[in-house]
């Protein structure tokens, strides 16, 4: 138990340590290659915080082991609303103005409420996984038309901060050596991270759907916290928010089509009749928060990230309980 525990944290820390260099080198790679910074951006950099979900679910998947791919899905969206954005708005009120996050948050809770259809009948199949992925790919060649409309980048803070995360003058060498890097450790982490995490759950007599929303969740969403924390204190709000919504939308369209490409299979029950109810408060309770129909711009205040906060541990506490 020790074992696995250790185990565990050391494939946490190698797999967020790995996703952040892989996707450093492929978005210098893809720089040097002449590609787009915006079209990176939106792609390559936006994806690389939903990597290690990803990851996970695909090895959960290969295990057979559906529940815990399905739970890492919805516990990390929950996680990323409730706890990340908690967290950054108790360091500082978060400023909501970009027009890209107007056009995401309405999309996203579309796409919970597919999650949703998707789950309802305790079965992820083959068809619906290929369904979401599809739509994953639609949506980066949605956001990829957008970014290219004329003057979009120059007028919309989220796409020049996106831009910025891309590295500078990074050998094209140095980059492939990244990139390789991190194809071996992500897959090889995410092998260890879920099989200690069976482990334990098995130990202590939690199901897979359970570790899947918790311990994984909340090791998964790492990225998004360090990455919401640090846009927040250099005053890119914008870019905090924004990682959530992009992750959220990435882990519905690409964690759970993932899994259930790789294996179909019947779910537990409670994803459907709790944990995707969760899912979808915590999207709409963003949306609230964020949204302003009245003014250009909203800010989310301590009193709410105080709210987001109290109903994830709440949520954690119903879990458990």
């Amino acid at each position: 138990m020790l074992i696995a525990s250790i185990i565990l944290i050391i494939s946490f820390a190698v797999l967020v340590w790995g996703a952040d260099k892989f996707v450093y080198g492929a978005s210098g790679l893809a720089k040097n290659l002449g590609i787009s910074p915006m079209i990176i951006g939106l792609t390559i950099v936006a994806m690389g915080s939903s990597a290690p979900e990803i990851m996970v679910s695909a090895n959960a998947a290969l295990k057979g082991a559906t529940d815990t791919s399905v739970g890492n899905a919805i516990g990390s969206n929950i996680t990323n609303i409730l706890l990340v954005l908690g967290i950054t708005t108790l360091v500082r009120p978060l400023l909501v103005s970009s027009s890209t996050l107007y056009r995401e948050m309405p999309v996203l809770l579309g796409f919970t409420l597919l999650a949703w259809w998707v789950l309802a009948d305790n079965y992820l199949s083959l068809n619906e996984g290929l369904l979401l992925l599809v739509l994953f790919f639609v949506f980066i060649g949605y956001l990829i038309y957008l970014a290219k409309r004329p003057n979009s980048a120059a007028t919309d803070l989220l796409l020049a901060e996106v831009e910025s995360d891309i590295p500078d003058n990074l050998p094209t060498l140095n980059a492939v050596f990244w990139i390789i890097a991190g194809l071996i450790l992500l897959p090889l982490s995410s092998h260890f991270l879920v099989d200690s995490a069976v482990i334990i759950a098995q130990h202590f007599g939690i199901s897979e759907l359970v570790i899947g929303l918790t311990i994984i969740a909340i090791g998964t969403s790492l990225p998004e916290l360090a990455a919401s924390v640090a846009g927040v204190l250099k005053g890119e709000d914008d870019m905090a928010i924004g990682n959530v919504i992009g992750s959220n939308i990435f882990n519905i369209l690409a964690v759970l089509g993932i899994g259930a490409l790789i294996n179909p299979s019947e779910i537990d029950p409670s994803a459907a009749s709790r944990d995707i109810y969760v899912m979808i408060g915590a999207t709409v309770l963003l949306l609230i928060m964020a949204m302003s129909f009245a003014q250009r711009t909203r800010r989310i205040n301590r009193v709410e990230g105080f709210i987001l906060l109290s109903a994830f541990v709440g949520y954690q506490f119903l879990l458990f309980a």
